[in-house]
Parts: structure tokens; sequence; C-alpha cells
């Protein structure tokens, strides 16, 4: 019977999976970003990690796929690869073409992405409504990935106690109650956490609400 979401390709993490993965990395785009664009991507200028997109997007996105075999999938590891590599920015080498660097953070976050995939339960397509957000993916544009960026920008500077319940609750989908069970602490105090946590959000991301003018 066929199911909701593409069956995932083999263990990409075997030899076998490496090799073919290794592959990928040697097509790279046709042209580079300038040095000068490396030095800002490093300082964290947005312009400059959208100049990183608008270059190697293509090639992450063919990485994440070889080792997803599913677009949807792929789109996910293609986001989490630059929000990756936008915290790693102090570490990337100028003086080098990113692409083998991008190309590595691609393969693991798919396979993050693949282990907690083949961790999910199954559904028949005919469960399936034909409204479902499953069955209809948008491929991602920088205007999503610079509301990702930002959104993960504000979560990591929140307070510890709170930008852990932010994390559980919105990337784990755990609910508050889960959570109070997986950090040990009183239902009240996840609540508490959370709405303060959602305050500073507010504040710092008001303007991605905005709408066009």
């Amino acid at each position: 019977m066929q199911r909701a979401r593409q069956r995932l390709r083999p263990d990409p993490s075997s030899p076998s999976r490496r090799r073919a993965g290794d592959r990928a990395y040697r097509g790279t785009p046709s042209t580079i970003v300038e040095r000068e664009d490396l030095e800002a991507f490093r300082r964290g200028d947005p312009t400059a990690t959208r100049a990183l997109y608008q270059t190697y997007g293509r090639l992450v996105y063919a990485v994440a796929h070889r080792v997803l075999g599913s677009h949807e999938l792929a789109e996910e590891a293609t986001q989490q690869t630059f929000v990756r590599a936008w915290q790693a920015a102090d570490r990337i080498d100028i003086d080098r073409d990113p692409a083998a660097w991008l190309a590595t953070i691609s393969k693991r976050a798919a396979i993050d992405i693949y282990r907690r995939e083949a961790r999910r339960p199954k559904r028949a397509l005919s469960d399936v409504s034909p409204d479902d957000p499953a069955l209809v993916t948008l491929p991602p544009d920088l205007g999503t990935l610079d509301a990702v960026w930002h959104v993960r920008r504000a979560i990591d500077e929140l307070p510890r106690d709170e930008a852990d319940i932010v994390r559980l609750q919105h990337l784990d989908g755990l609910t508050q109650h889960e959570i109070a069970d997986r950090l040990g602490v009183a239902l009240g105090t996840v609540k508490s956490r959370s709405h303060r946590a959602h305050q500073r959000l507010a504040a710092v991301l008001g303007h991605l609400r905005e709408g066009p003018a």
C-alpha cells in the first residue's frame, strides 16, 4: 500500500551511502561568491547569507536529495543547512570555495532528518486528507529562509531555560505537560517560562508579522 511520505532510502550513514554522497560534493556551481562576501558572511551579514544561498542552494539541495530521495525532506534539509552554516559562520575558511563545507553540513542535516523520519509511524495514503500540508509543498524561498534565521537567532539569545522550552514546544512538538515531565519541573514553571519567552520573541520578531506596504 502506498505511504503518505516517500519511502526513505537505505541508511545514509552506511559506507556505501557515504561514498555515493561524497560524489555529490564534486558538482560545484558555475560561479562562486567573492571573498569579501565570505568575510561578510563570517560577520553575520544577512545580505551575504542570501548571496551564499543563491549561489549554493542548488548544490545543498542536491546533496540532501541524494540522501533522502524526497523533495519535501530535501527542502527541509536545505533550510537547516543554511541555518547551521550561519550559526557556524565564524568557522568558515574564506580562502576556499565553501561548496564542500556546505555539502558536508547538508549531508549531516539530511542524515539527522533521515533518522528522525525512520522513527516516525507511517500512514497509508488513503488515510491522508487531500489538503494535508504534507501533500502540498513549496520550494524554499529567500523570505522563508530569512525568517527562519531571525527566529533561530532570537531563540538562541533567550535565557537558556526559556530557550529550552521554546525548542521543545515548537521544534520537538511537545505539550507543556510533556515538557514538564522531560525537564522535571512543575507545569506552572513551564507555563511561566513559555510566557516570558514568547513575550521576548514577540518584541524581537514583530517585524516578521508585518505585511507588505
